[in-house]
């Protein structure tokens, strides 16, 4: 059995190409600067669905 996902988003990275410091560059951030940032990508090329 598959759980719904957490407020019914689901993220789908599959075939993506960016690395990690593509994302979110090469300095230092708070966790919450990684959300934001996470966010923008996710909204930005549409990977996710509800």
């Amino acid at each position: 059995m598959v759980k719904k996902a957490f407020g019914g988003y689901t993220i789908c990275f599959a075939g993506r190409k960016e690395t990690l410091e593509d994302v979110f560059g090469k300095g230092k951030i708070t966790p919450s600067e990684m959300t934001k940032k996470l966010w923008v990508v996710v909204k930005s090329k549409r990977l996710s669905a509800k």
